[in-house]
């Protein structure tokens, strides 16, 4: 059985790396119209919107038009499934970074 598509994953909808170029521009930058993130991605204007599209639908981005022009948003909520789903493998990385941590020290003793 195949995975949902994009459309209605949001994990699937991030694995795209323009995707979440996307995300990470809104997210630092916030709200940007359509133009602006054409400029900051160096992609064609369809592209870049096939990739809004995508995330509007599973609920990433929200859209406001504000004359002639749309402006996008990030809309975060959604991406709590992700990040709980990431959050149960901190104990992981915690733990190497203690081992690590130890590890520098005693070396740093001998």
């Amino acid at each position: 059985m195949g995975r949902p598509s994009s459309h209605a994953d949001v994990f699937a909808a991030i694995a795209e790396p323009r995707r979440r170029s996307i995300i990470e521009l809104l997210g630092r930058e916030g709200e940007q119209p359509v133009g602006a993130l054409v400029v900051a991605l160096d992609l064609p204007q369809p592209v870049v919107s096939k990739h809004l599209a995508v995330l509007r639908e599973v609920g990433i981005v929200a859209v406001t038009r504000r004359g002639r022009e749309r402006v996008y948003r990030l809309s975060p909520r959604q991406l709590k499934a992700v990040h709980d789903w990431v959050s149960t493998f901190e104990k992981h990385w915690t733990h190497q970074l203690g081992r690590i941590k130890r590890r520098a020290e005693s070396l740093g003793k001998e």
